[in-house]
C-alpha cells in the first residue's frame, strides 16, 4: 500500500480523493489550514493516517506544512490539490503556485507528483516578471498555466519521478458550484489513479490528463525557457531554491 499526502483535503476533490484512497487501504495524510479544519477533515475521513495543518496562503504556513509532512514521510505520492479561485491575485499566486513550488522543493522527494491544473489554463497568460511586484496580477487561469509549467519542469529535471498534471473538469464542488456539468467521481478518479496505479498509462511524466486520458495542453507549458524562468522567479520570491 502507498503513503500519500494530499494538500487541501478537508473538502472538495481533495477530500473525495483522500476518502477513495483511504478506503482502498492506503495511508493517507490530509492537510487543512487550521486545527478546526483539521478536525473537520479527520471527521470526514476517519481512516486517514494523520492531518497536517498549515495555511498555504502565507509562506510561513507553507513551511509549517513542509515540516509536519516530512515528519510523517517519506511519501510515495503527493497530490497538490489545494487551490483558490475567487481570491486576490496575491492569494492566487501564493496558494496555487508558490505553495506547490515550495512543497515540491522541500518535501522529501516522492515517487509520484500530481498537480491539479484546470482546463482554464488554456486561457492563461505568462507574465512572469509581474510575479515579483508588490501587487502581482495573476488570474486563476494564469496560475493554472504556471502550475503546469512547474509540473513539466519537475518531470524534465527529475526523470525518476512520475510528475503529471490533471484537469478535473468543471465539477459540482464548493469551488465549481452546483451548476457544474462534469462528473464528480471522474473529477477525482484521475488523481487517485496517477497516485497509485500500476497501469503503464499512469506511469509517465510531464503529461496533462483529463478523465484518465492524456489531453493537449497550452503549448506555452512546454517552453523550457519559461519553465526555467518560473523556477528562478519562484526561488527569488520564496528564497527556496529548486533542488
Amino acid at each position: 500500500m502507498a503513503k500519500i499526502f494530499i494538500t487541501g483535503s478537508s473538502d472538495g476533490l481533495g477530500q473525495l480523493a483522500a476518502q477513495a484512497l483511504a478506503n482502498q487501504g492506503h495511508q493517507v495524510v490530509l492537510n487543512a489550514r487550521n486545527p478546526e479544519r483539521a478536525q473537520w477533515a479527520k471527521n470526514k475521513t476517519p481512516n486517514a493516517m494523520a492531518v497536517v495543518t498549515g495555511d498555504l496562503s502565507v509562506i510561513d504556513g507553507i513551511k509549517k506544512v513542509v515540516e509536519e509532512a516530512n515528519a510523517l514521510g517519506p511519501f510515495d505520492a503527493v497530490i497538490h490539490n489545494a487551490g483558490v479561485y475567487q481570491a486576490s491575485s496575491q492569494e492566487i499566486l501564493t496558494v496555487n503556485v508558490l505553495a506547490p513550488y515550495i512543497l515540491t522543493c522541500l518535501i522529501q522527494r516522492p515517487k509520484r507528483l500530481i498537480y491539479m491544473s484546470s482546463g482554464m489554463h488554456m486561457q492563461g497568460k505568462v507574465n512572469l516578471e509581474s510575479l515579483k511586484k508588490d501587487f502581482p496580477r495573476v488570474s486563476y487561469s494564469d496560475s493554472k498555466l504556471y502550475l503546469l509549467l512547474l509540473c513539466k519542469a519537475v518531470a524534465r529535471k527529475w526523470p525518476e519521478v512520475y510528475s503529471n498534471a490533471v484537469d478535473p473538469g468543471w465539477v459540482p464542488t464548493k469551488m465549481g458550484g452546483p451548476g457544474a456539468s462534469d462528473d464528480l467521481q471522474k473529477g477525482y478518479d484521475t488523481q487517485t489513479w496517477l497516485a497509485v496505479s500500476d497501469d503503464k498509462k499512469a506511469m509517465v511524466r510531464g503529461r496533462y490528463f483529463y478523465h484518465q486520458a492524456e489531453h493537449r495542453n497550452n503549448a506555452l507549458a512546454d517552453d523550457i525557457h519559461l519553465q526555467e524562468k518560473l523556477l528562478s522567479i519562484c526561488e527569488e520570491i520564496t528564497g527556496v531554491p529548486f533542488p
